[in-house]
């Protein structure tokens, strides 16, 4: 192995391989990175790019096509939030400073292209690592990453580009990584370490006897440890299954539910239900309908947030702000312009501004109102009994 500024190069069963580590917000990343290619002329580019992320750096157009209606039937909001919250940090350093995020992937890309050296996308599907990273994590680790990813975007003034160039140092990453390590492992091991062997393996397994490797400067310390290591690649991308405690926790409140009904029409004869359904259905429907508000929903969504949480909450397979969310959607369709604008969103008042967002914000906003409302409603209703 050999070092030369950000390009570790390396040797693996005959294979030349040069690792580019590189800042995404970096215009010096994206110089580099055409150097390296133009002058070693490999015969493979191995970049740190999924299919769905290449895609969207390809196509220009390619967030015309978001459709919010499937993002909510599939579930995906938590995980586009987050995508998008990582996206304005890394978009607003690099306007800051004159870059624009991935550039040096795509400078990777293009340059691969010039050369006629094929292009091979080295990195794990991101809906992969998000999820394998959500369910990695505890309670307090989830309010912890929430917390950052909100506050992330607004901290960039914070950084310069002396501070951008200095992160592709290997020991001050490597110090970094450390301390990440040490305050939230279970963000580091699926976030970095999964992705450093999936990204080594594909690297060292790319076709040609040179290749070069354009990757995250985090990424090279733990991937050059990794060098010759094979793994399941199929298995490091499954999607996690729910823990069997995770799904019965869903019937918690449910069963709890129709357990104290039972109890006390039984108990009462009669007497007394029409109390336990209002002390049931008054937080779920508030708390659902006045975070609907907080989200500046339309009317009808927050009616619908109402009425439908006392129901939702007593059916795990579908959630209040599911329901809200697509009412939402239908009564303020997203234009071309909101779809292209995903991309764009810097601040809170850009969320609420862009309707895709404004969605979003709805259905994880009557979300919380309605777990918030059924777990005060059940505490209710087993203080009436």
């Amino acid at each position: 192995m050999s070092e030369a500024g950000n390009v570790t190069k390396l040797e693996y069963e005959g294979k030349e391989i040069f690792l580019i580590g590189t800042a995404h917000v970096s215009n010096k990343s994206v110089e580099e990175v055409r150097r390296v290619i133009l002058e070693e002329k490999p015969d493979t580019v191995c970049v740190e790019l999924d299919e769905g992320r290449y895609k969207m750096l390809m196509d220009k157009t390619a967030w015309q096509k978001l459709d919010v209606f499937q993002i909510i039937r599939q579930k995906r909001v938590l995980f586009l939030l987050s995508s998008l919250a990582l996206g304005a940090f890394q978009r607003r350093m690099g306007e800051k400073h004159g870059a624009k995020p991935g550039a040096e992937l795509l400078a990777g890309v293009e340059t691969a292209k010039e050369i006629g050296a094929e292009v091979v996308l080295a990195d794990r599907d991101v809906q992969a690592t998000l999820k394998r990273t959500w369910a990695n994590l505890s309670f307090f680790d989830k309010m912890k990453m929430g917390s950052w990813l909100v506050s992330a975007p607004f901290a960039v003034n914070e950084i310069d580009e002396s501070v951008i160039e200095d992160l592709k140092d290997k020991d001050s990453l490597g110090e970094m990584m450390d301390q990440v390590a040490e305050e939230m492992p279970l963000v580091k091991t699926p976030m970095i370490d999964e992705r450093d062997l999936f990204l080594m393996n594909k690297i060292q397994d790319a076709p040609g006897k040179k290749i070069v490797g354009v990757v995250g400067a985090a990424h090279v310390r733990g991937m050059v440890k990794l060098l010759g290591q094979k793994a399941d690649l199929e298995a490091l991308s499954q999607l996690p299954e729910p823990s069997k405690f995770t799904a019965l926790l869903k019937w918690v409140i449910p069963l709890l539910m129709l357990s104290a009904f039972s109890f006390g029409y039984y108990k009462h004869q009669g007497q007394g239900l029409q109390e336990l359904l209002w002390a049931w259905v008054l937080p779920n429907a508030i708390f659902a309908g006045v975070l609907s508000i907080v989200a500046l929903a339309h009317p009808l969504t927050v009616v619908t947030a109402f009425v439908a949480s006392p129901i939702t909450s007593l059916n795990p397979t579908i959630g209040a702000g599911m329901v809200a969310g697509l009412v939402e959607a239908y009564m303020r369709r997203p234009t071309v312009a909101d779809c292209e604008g995903v991309q764009q969103i810097n601040s809170l008042a850009d969320v609420y501004k862009n309707r895709v967002t404004r969605v979003l914000l709805v259905v994880v906003l009557a979300s919380m109102g309605s777990a918030l409302g059924a777990w005060i409603g059940l505490g209710w209703v087993l203080s009436i009994l």
